[in-house]
């Protein structure tokens, strides 16, 4: 049978906003972000803001609250769950950071319905303070695509994740989702037997429609979690149909094979 790996965004994927926006919002420091944004890469930036906020009083308890209110649609958690339950193998890949995204799928009861998270580090130091590093040290180990921001490119994660699949018996598929411009690299890493979820009207949606012809996967661009829900059930069905007829079809071919080999033998 047929292997099916989700791989997910995080940020506008599975939960409606950017996460580092929505605590920096929530915890009354946009005007800082907006003054620091300018001058130095997001993830330093972020790194700043948890240093800032956590001098003004904030605790990781506060953090975690902001995050646990986070808005995600009705529909994203059970088609989670669904998927799971049908034997999909789900990964979440993601320039967020691990603390935010393990606060939130821990909160929501999903964290074991993933098999691994690729995210930008963040854990809380000896101080309490939360402390968020690139994913890609880019000063000393730059990654060289041009696609994608220096500290992540989720095209490397994808091939990384295809050489994995590869090892495992079975026609492996990729199902990917996102919704960013950094979505749109693993997009080009897909195959033909893969599929492409952009989200409609988001930037990775507007770039595949301006260079549809460079992608082999097959797309299916969706609006929001209900939408989500039912075009990944349907193509992880189709994938199950395709896979029991591919089998049937193998069995047509080779019993009357088999069969004269057998007649040969007792000639």
């Amino acid at each position: 049978m047929a292997g099916i790996t989700i791989v997910l965004d995080f940020d506008k994927t599975i939960i409606d906003v950017d996460s580092d926006n929505w605590v920096v919002d929530e915890l009354g420091a946009t005007d800082l972000f907006n003054e620091l944004l300018p001058t130095m890469p997001w993830n330093t930036m972020m790194d700043r803001m948890m240093k800032e906020l956590h001098e003004q009083g904030k605790t990781i308890e506060d953090v975690k609250k902001v995050l646990r209110r986070i808005p995600i649609h009705p529909r994203i958690v059970p088609t989670i769950k669904t998927a799971h339950a049908l034997g999909c193998d789900l990964r979440i890949v993601s320039d967020a950071n691990l603390f935010f995204i393990e606060t939130i799928v821990e909160h929501l009861g999903i964290k074991d319905y993933f098999s691994e998270i690729n995210t930008n580090p963040g854990y809380v130091d000896e101080e309490g303070r939360l402390r968020i590093s690139p994913f890609i040290d880019f000063h000393t180990s730059p990654h060289g695509c041009s696609l994608c921001p220096p500290n992540m490119c989720k095209g490397m994660i994808i091939s990384r994740i295809q050489a994995d699949l590869a090892k495992k018996e079975g026609k492996q598929r990729i199902i990917y989702l996102g919704d960013g411009i950094g979505d749109f690299c693993p997009s080009l890493k897909l195959r033909e037997a893969d599929f492409m979820m952009p989200r409609k009207d988001f930037p990775v949606w507007g770039l595949i429609c301006e260079n549809r012809t460079l992608l082999r996967a097959e797309i299916h661009e969706w609006i929001d979690g209900e939408d989500m829900e039912k075009i990944v059930i349907k193509l992880i069905e189709k994938i199950k149909i395709q896979d029991l007829l591919e089998v049937d079809s193998f069995k047509i071919e080779t019993v009357p094979i088999a069969l004269q080999q057998s007649v040969k033998v007792h000639q």
